[in-house]
């Protein structure tokens, strides 16, 4: 730590930690266990995942997602053991996401669907709000899903508690109202404190408290080891389930921040951070932690220069519970349900969904079925849904490979065109493939070729521009072609190969390099190896090149 920047850094860690407070409480709440853990997450996994980072501002703290995510996971264990179940779960997770850094699977994020991840986080957001509006009600809802406990609460109105609904309105008044004024930063805060002295002072008993759901210890938990004979398949896959969510949101929060020192960020490192965040968490009585946006901004806004702020914060948390830990249990519990909704309702992005839908295709198919997933079944399914989805679409992309015919026209310039469904003879045919030619694009492109069937001495120039490298498929793909037009006396033509490309097609020894398949390097001038290409086949084919009937170059 440099005496210059600790001054900024220990303000935003201070800062951070006191925003902390609600929403780890908060958070706590909303997994369903004893909010002083959410307090206890706010101190670990700042402590351990800020010092491993490499985006060096990204805050590691309590997230409505994960906490979301373990409350589903651990519901069917009994209350009793529910805390114990979810100190397993973070591990678990934590685990898992060291194994994805190592793995080096940061750079995977690439694959989710962008629609798919939209219609996720959207159901989580608005699962999030329905699952507290009971607690801000004060009846406790019943039902199989979130939209069932809708349908209890409404079918319920009149056993609603008019104090509980004072204090939680008020508390969503404050948070929201103050997010348009200068005291934004303290919006929680204010909104935690104000209704809990109203309930106080207005001597509210009905209203249920922090200290009504759980008992608030005093002091910090040592370490312990979770109790593994909580441990199943279902648990495990549930770990698993949440390690994805933490892993693509946190990927997105690192790749948005920038370091100070100008260090690249490496999205891996950061999974690797995490995961020691969620073990350290769980091994100190914590709830599953992620990286955070909103403390994350809060960090940049704060001018912190270093990961030095986020310890400091797990630093000043740690004061802070070890203080005044019987204060956390006079806030009511629809003051922390209030605060969740506005968590909530901010992470909806409507604006992203319209534009989604309004594309629609393959893209408002994903990002509805994964929206209505995530309502209607548990988070964990509804990521396996997500996870299906994306592959099913990156795979209908693999497939989708255009083959266009370059034609010179009269003035010397070249039109694109559909080719024909056979070749030639005595001519040469330019072909230009766009799309990947891997696996099922490979497949796609041999449908596509024209074919040399009836045809004399035709000439196929393929222009492979830009391909790095090829697969087996398209090897295949490639000898059955030259076979076909070698039956007839034709020739294929291979143009801006690129050297690593040369090379593979050289030591698969498929291809008849010598006689029947030509490969024309690439140069750096566009168009110039398809030209070579078309000159080499005009003269094999022993006509002038300006009187020859079909002919192009790129």
């Amino acid at each position: 730590m440099r005496k210059t920047t600790l001054p900024r850094d220990t303000l935003a860690g201070l800062v951070n930690a006191v925003v902390s407070v609600p929403d780890g409480l908060a958070s706590a709440a909303l997994a369903g266990v004893n909010p002083v853990y959410g307090l206890y997450t706010s101190v670990a996994a700042p402590l351990a995942g800020s010092a491993l980072v490499s985006a060096q501002l990204m805050q590691i703290a309590t997230t409505s997602a994960a906490a979301l995510v373990a409350r589903q996971a651990v519901a069917a264990q009994p209350a009793e053991r529910r805390p114990e179940a979810i100190f397993l779960l973070a591990v678990v997770a934590g685990l898992f996401l060291v194994v994805f850094g190592l793995l080096r699977m940061g750079r995977l994020s690439r694959f989710v669907s962008h629609a798919v991840m939209t219609g996720f986080l959207g159901g989580v957001s608005v699962v999030l709000v329905l699952d507290q509006l009971a607690p801000l009600v004060g009846f406790a809802a019943r039902g199989r899903n979130p939209v069932a406990e809708l349908a209890n609460l409404l079918a319920n109105v009149g056993r609603f508690d008019p104090r509980t609904i004072v204090a939680g309105v008020l508390a969503l008044g404050l948070a929201s109202g103050l997010r348009r004024t200068r005291l934004a930063t303290w919006s929680s805060l204010v909104a935690l404190l104000v209704p809990t002295v109203l309930v106080l002072l207005a001597g509210w008993e009905g209203v249920q408290q922090v200290s009504d759901v759980s008992p608030i210890p005093r002091g910090f938990p040592l370490p312990a080891l979770p109790h593994l004979d909580l441990l199943s398949p279902e648990l495990l896959a549930s770990g698993f389930a949440l390690a994805v969510v933490i892993a693509v949101q946190g990927v997105g929060v690192s790749q948005t921040v920038e370091n100070p020192d100008g260090r690249p960020v490496n999205p891996s490192r950061d999974l690797i951070a995490q995961g020691a965040a969620n073990v350290a968490s769980g091994l100190l009585s914590g709830i599953p932690a992620g990286a955070s946006v909103g403390q994350t901004a809060l960090n940049v806004a704060m001018r912190a220069r270093s990961r030095w702020a986020g310890i400091l914060s797990g630093a000043w948390m740690l004061v802070i519970v070890l203080l005044v830990p019987g204060l956390v249990g006079l806030v009511p519990m629809a003051v922390l349900a209030a605060l969740m909704i506005i968590a909530g309702l901010g992470a909806l992005d409507l604006r992203e969904a319209r534009s989604i839908w309004a594309t629609g295709g393959a893209a408002r198919w994903a990002i509805a079925v994964t929206f209505a997933a995530t309502l209607v079944l548990s988070v964990p399914v509804a990521v396996g849904v997500g996870v299906v989805l994306s592959i099913m679409m990156h795979l209908a992309s693999a497939s989708d490979v255009t083959v266009r015919a370059l034609v010179r026209l009269p003035d010397g310039r070249f039109a694109e065109e559909k080719p024909p469904p056979r070749l030639a003879s005595e001519a040469v045919t330019v072909l230009h493939t766009q799309g990947s030619l891997f696996f099922a694009g490979a497949r796609r492109l041999e449908e596509s070729l024209p074919s040399p069937v009836g045809a004399v001495r035709p000439v196929v120039v393929l222009r492979l521009r830009g391909r790095t490298r090829v697969g087996a498929t398209l090897i295949e793909v490639l000898d059955s072609y030259a076979d076909e037009l070698e039956a007839v006396g034709g020739r294929l033509y291979l143009s801006g190969v690129e050297g690593a490309v040369r090379d593979q097609l050289r030591r698969t020894g498929k291809l008849d390099l010598e006689r029947v398949v030509r490969v024309v390097p690439a140069t750096t001038i566009l168009g110039d190896s398809t030209a070579q290409a078309l000159a080499s086949a005009s003269a094999w084919l022993g006509r002038p090149r300006a009187t020859r009937p079909r002919a192009g170059s790129a």
